[in-house]
């Protein structure tokens, strides 16, 4: 699964792509910020888009809403993997689902890596 990671904490990021490339199926590549993403999955069209919301030059929702501007990308599947607690939008959790494809909300505090990787691991078996 080619799976592209949003997350601008480095250390994050790389304990996230080794915890996800344990299984040799995956490839992760990580961005740091909209604008890199969408340049990454323009080169390598995902599989699977891991968002952090807070990004430093632009936020989440705002890559969400390039990213699904794009034809070939309207039905990969994005997974909220964030900081910001789900009550900060939950009264936008339809938009978020219906409209930019968001398929689950992961509160990075109350996810184990292991749990992270069974996720992405039934991801992988849908798309399949």
């Amino acid at each position: 699964m080619n799976i592209l990671l949003i997350e601008p904490d480095s250390i994050l990021a790389n304990v996230y792509k080794n915890a996800l490339e344990m299984n040799k199926q995956n490839t992760v590549r990580i961005s740091s910020g909209a604008q890199v993403a969408i340049m990454n999955a323009d080169d390598a069209t995902p599989d699977l888009v891991i968002l952090e919301l807070q990004l430093i030059e632009h936020s989440g929702i705002e890559f969400l809403y390039e990213f699904r501007s794009y034809s070939e990308w309207q039905e990969i599947p994005v997974v909220l993997h964030t900081m910001v607690p789900f009550a900060e939008f939950t009264d936008n959790w339809n938009l978020l689902r219906s409209e930019l494809g968001v398929r689950a909300y992961l509160y990075k505090p109350n996810t184990s890596l292991a749990q992270l990787r069974s996720y992405v691991e039934e991801q992988s078996l849908i798309t399949t």
